[in-house]
Order: C-alpha cells, then structure tokens, then sequence
C-alpha cells in the first residue's frame, strides 16, 4: 500500500510540476502588431494588438537607418532607436535594433539596458568598449578595441560603454533581445534623478566631497 501511494505521489509531481515551471519564450502567434486604438486591440507585452487580418507590410517597415544621427551633444554621439514604437510588427517579438553614431572621440556613456543582452557590431572607426561584471563577480572589466566588422557582447542588465578613440567618426548597429530593452544611462540616473537623491547619501556612497556631489547634481538636473 505504501509503496502504491509512493509511486502515485511520484506520478502526481511529474505531472504537476512541469505545468507550474511552465512559461511561453516565443509568441504563441505569428504576430501581434502594436496599436494604439483601445477598442480594437488586445493587451499583450505592454501594447494593444491590432487584428492579425488588418495588418500590413508598413507595420514591420522602418526607413532611416542609414542616415547618421546628430552628435553635436556633449557625449558627442547619438542613439537612433529602431523598437516597437518604431516598428509596431516587433511587439511580443523580443528584438530590437540601434544605430549608435559617435563624432571623434565621442561616447556612448556607462550604462545599461534592464530587459536585454546587446549584441554590437562595429562598421566604421575604432571604439574602445567594455562591461562591468556584478558585485559576486568582483565587478571585472571585460574591454576590448574593436576595429570594422568586430562583434562585442554586452550581457543583459550589465553596465557597460563605448568610446571612439579614432580621429574620424564611428558607426555601430546593435541587436538588443527585447521589443524595448530600456535603457539606464548611470550619471544621469544617479546625479539627475527627479526629485534629487538626498546629496549627503552620493556624497558618502561614492565618497566624495557633498559640495562636489551638488555640483555634479547642477550639472546633471533633468
């Protein structure tokens, strides 16, 4: 009796346990095209969806690509997002795409993406780039020079960066694993948050002197 019972428990957990570890890494449809009209959508990741029928080639089309971005800023580079707000066919896809321009010596700042890996591939010039491993690592610098057609990786969630250090300008494309990876730029986080941390926690966190952390907050104000 008790060995029936036994191998029923077994049974039971077998069955059970796979249902409640369960979970969808892939859309269950062929696609769900993002839409703003609320009585003709369906909520799924974040956007209403449109009917599958209404949708059209123009919902997984975007032009511009090839143009550069304005770097005239004071990182001296720029961001050209290509996600589901730009592209309603990536919703529930997991994918987007960037074009990052740099002027000479320009920078991608520190920072990080919450809800995607970054995969980056050089085109034109010279950066210097790198990740910042996590506390139980020891934070580790991983960096390298990538020249045209090098690949780097940026892990998902790890703080990381990219600086031209040629003369001329430089040109990336990014894949990054999400519809909309975010982004947390550090210094504007840290020095521009709204309303502002409290400058006597920076100025002991990072160690620094509470008149050098208001100047930094001066200076990063949203």
């Amino acid at each position: 009796m008790k060995v029936s019972q036994s191998i029923i428990t077994i049974m039971t957990l077998a069955l059970v346990m796979p249902f409640g570890n369960a979970y969808d890494p892939s859309p269950l449809q062929d696609f769900c095209v993002a839409v703003n009209n609320l009585n003709n959508g369906v909520f799924v990741n974040g956007k209403f969806c449109k009917d599958p029928k209404q949708a059209k080639a123009e919902d997984f089309f975007y032009s511009g690509l090839n143009m550069a971005g304005n770097t005239d800023n004071k990182v001296k580079s720029n961001v050209t997002t290509v996600n589901v707000d730009q592209i309603p066919g990536l919703n529930t896809m997991g994918i987007s795409l960037v074009r990052i321009d740099y002027a000479p010596y320009g920078q991608n700042p520190p920072h990080t993406h919450p809800r995607g890996t970054e995969i980056l591939v050089l085109i034109e010039g010279t950066l210097y780039v790198g990740f910042v491993s996590s506390n139980q690592d020891n934070n580790r610098l991983f960096a390298k020079i990538l020249h045209p057609g090098d690949v780097f990786v940026f892990p998902i969630g790890m703080i990381h960066f990219q600086v031209n250090v040629g003369k001329t300008p430089a040109v990336a494309f990014a894949g990054l694993s999400s519809q909309n990876a975010g982004v947390i730029t550090i210094a504007d986080t840290v020095f521009g948050s709204n309303p502002p941390i409290n400058p006597e926690v920076l100025a002991q966190a990072f160690q620094l002197d509470i008149n050098v952390v208001k100047d930094l907050e001066a200076k990063f104000k949203n």
